[in-house]
């Protein structure tokens, strides 16, 4: 019987794997049939890479022969006919797509849980909203963020926002609520405690057991990019640690923009809860915002 046990399953919407922002514009103006007929006239046009297409071509090269460590598979809201072009542009593009969830208009995230999802991308914030409830690392690609980078194509390279991203939001909501100073005293004090998981804990885990799973072809390179500094470093450093979990770069800004830092690291994908952040990130590199934490509470 198949099964999808012990593999990091990527579930990935149609508009974060391929570029069809200008077939979606049709589907947004209303004329959904129209958007279905497009699609089937571009049946044998390849759809340009997505902005997460490189992350999901790098998970990819993971596999071989002697085993599945990846799979991805299309979870969208388009209909079955549109379907058909995910699978021929992906094939077109040598991406192994085996599986996919095609639910004309409806929200597509209950289908995470059979999955065993490892992670969901989707231009549908909505839908990143109800994977997140459902406890499933899960993030909004912003379609207007630029390409990956082709610098390094032997490494999935990775960035993540810590607070409310790869840790809980305990420590932004002391910062929220009392400001700089008090969260600074909070984090000292608790210096030694280590943070709750936050959503994307189980995707930092998943990457580090493929790392340790090895490939002769293929690494990842992770790196926490925090506004955080000194002295709060520290907790999140040993937070990692008490994890038993190591990131290859770790970044204390201080709240400075995260963007030109991430463009220097060059991932194949960047994951913040902080809209401001995020979309500066998009500048630079592919960028995905985690609806997640105090700081989304009220949006």
């Amino acid at each position: 019987m198949a099964s999808l046990d012990d593999q990091l399953v990527v579930a990935i919407a149609s508009r974060a794997l391929f570029d069809f922002e200008e077939e979606n514009r049709v589907f947004e103006s209303g004329d959904a049939a129209g958007y279905m007929r497009l699609q089937l006239e571009r049946l044998d046009r390849p759809a340009a890479p997505g902005i997460a297409f490189s992350l999901v071509k790098k998970l990819l090269a993971f596999n071989d022969e002697g085993a599945q460590r990846v799979e991805v598979v299309v979870l969208s809201r388009n209909d079955p006919v549109s379907g058909m072009r995910v699978f021929r542009s992906a094939r077109h593009n040598a991406i192994q797509l085996q599986r996919g969830v095609f639910t004309q208009g409806r929200s597509p995230f209950g289908y995470l849980r059979p999955l065993k999802a490892t992670l969901f991308l989707s231009a549908n914030a909505d839908d990143v909203r109800g994977a997140l409830a459902a406890g499933f690392p899960a993030a909004r690609v912003l379609t207007e963020s630029v390409l990956a980078s082709a610098n390094y194509p032997n490494e999935v390279r990775i960035a993540f926002d810590g607070d409310a991203v790869l840790f809980s939001d305990e420590a932004e909501q002391v910062f929220q609520e009392r400001g700089l100073e008090a969260f600074q005293e909070h984090e000292s004090a608790k210096a030694t405690q280590p943070l709750p998981g936050g959503p994307f804990k189980p995707l930092l885990a998943a990457l580090h057991r493929l790392q340790q799973a090895g490939n002769a072809r293929m690494r990842i390179r992770t790196a926490l990019v925090t506004a955080r500094s000194a002295p709060a470093h520290e907790r999140a450093i040993r937070t990692l640690m008490d994890w038993n979990i190591q990131v290859d770069e770790a970044m204390f800004l201080g709240g400075l923009p995260k963007g030109e830092f991430l463009r220097e690291f060059e991932p194949d994908f960047f994951f913040d809860d902080q809209t401001r952040h995020v979309t500066h990130a998009a500048q630079h590199v592919p960028s995905g915002h985690v609806a997640a934490g105090i700081a989304n509470a009220a949006k």
